[in-house]
């Protein structure tokens, strides 16, 4: 092995006499580092995209949710709710109702999604999604909702001009002849705006968990879902065995993950999409290398038989440019990484590209992209070192 690799490196580091040659191996070794800091740059681009739209979900979404497995509403008694404080490893938790509803404005209508919450509903979070005016107050008519809401219905904050109601539909059978009769109603005034995401901005509306309950004809007891916020140091699979106990298994209990798989499905679909197409673009690279190798090894073919003649066998030779190919890739491989980690922590600290004046295009130096990277190279150059050096054949070397 150390002969093969001795001679790899001299014919690496050594120009060739044909300047072609050393053309052709410059053009292959600017094409890995080029090829592989692309790459580098945009998993590390898309990274920092696909946690910037998480970041969203973070902030608005429990550590757990418990929902109704079955029917839309579940039941929770105060012995429940009292076992839930109990637990050490909740830190709080908030009641939830929730229920598509109509809203209307000027004789404008809206299908919104009306979401009731209790004082429990964490300040953190009001303080992260609210942007203009304030939280609704509680025992009173007052609502908070998405930017894209109001633009659509056209009411801004405590608009005196304005009258906003709230519909949902009344329980029960039968056809109804009117809409009064269909429909229980609420009058209510805007304390706020808020901003989530661009779905919720459009389409949700905060209230309280009274409002919620009058307008569904809901007792006391009866919930949409359970919002839970765990204690950092809290285990997420024992707090889930707990609160099942406490539930008696009727319920369903979904971490931020399982409340966002839809996102999270199409945000890995994208990242797995973008990674096929900027490494077939490092296979073309690559095939700069396959190109050097062959090259080298017409250039080289009276040394390869005097070696062969000294007593070298036909796959020492071959290894002396499958090292080289692989050296080469490492090398170049090597460098581009290198240039991709330094451009990714110019952008996080100078903010190099602009999405807006005020918002950088948001990157993400992550150590799993850089071996995702490291593999790939390595990958394809074994392969393309490979198939170059396949070319040494006993015939030539006999010729």
């Amino acid at each position: 092995m150390k002969f093969p690799l001795y001679i790899a490196q001299r014919y690496l580091f050594s120009k060739s006499n044909n300047n072609a040659i050393n053309f052709i191996t410059l053009i292959a070794g600017f094409g890995i580092i080029i090829g592989t800091a692309a790459l580098f740059i945009v998993l590390s681009g898309f990274s920092g995209l696909k946690n910037f739209s998480l970041e969203f979900t973070s902030f608005s979404d429990p550590d757990l949710k418990i929902i109704p497995t079955t029917t839309k509403t579940i039941r929770v008694t105060p012995a429940q709710k009292q076992a839930l404080t109990t637990l050490n490893s909740v830190a709080s938790f908030s009641e939830v109702v929730e229920e598509r509803m109509l809203m209307n404005c000027d004789n404008k209508h809206l299908a919104v999604t009306l979401k009731g919450v209790d004082a429990n509903y964490p300040q953190a979070t009001i303080d992260s999604i609210l942007v203009y005016g304030q939280w609704f107050e509680p025992n009173t008519p007052q609502i908070v909702a998405g930017w894209g809401v109001t633009n659509e219905l056209g009411f801004g904050i405590f608009d005196v001009t304005k009258v906003i109601k709230l519909y949902a539909p009344k329980p029960g059978t039968g056809q109804q002849t009117s809409v009064k009769g269909a429909f229980k109603s609420l009058k209510v005034a805007n304390a706020g705006i808020f901003q989530i995401n661009e779905t919720l901005n459009n389409s949700q509306v905060f209230t309280s968990l009274e409002n919620a309950k009058y307008l569904l004809n809901y007792d006391p007891e009866t919930l949409s879902a359970i919002d839970i916020y765990l204690e950092p140091s809290a285990d997420e699979d024992t707090a889930r065995a707990a609160l099942q106990s406490i539930f008696k298994n009727k319920v369903t209990i979904k971490n931020r993950l399982q409340l966002n798989d839809a996102l999270y499905k199409m945000l890995n679909t994208e990242h797995v999409a973008v990674y096929l197409i900027f490494t077939l673009i490092l296979i073309i690279a690559l095939f700069n290398i396959i190109g050097s190798i062959i090259m080298m090894i017409l250039d080289k073919k009276k040394n390869l038989k005097t070696l062969y003649n000294l007593g070298a066998t036909v796959k020492e030779l071959r290894r002396i440019f499958y090292y080289q190919g692989i050296l080469m890739t490492l090398l170049g491989g090597g460098i581009g990484l290198v240039v991709g980690v330094v451009v990714i922590w110019l952008q996080q600290k100078h903010a190099l590209v602009m999405i807006t004046p005020s918002l950088a295009y948001p990157v993400d130096l992550q150590f799993i992209n850089i071996g995702i990277v490291l593999a790939t190279i390595l990958t394809l150059g074994i392969i393309a070192s490979r198939i170059a050096s396949q070319r040494i054949a006993k015939t030539q070397l006999n010729a």
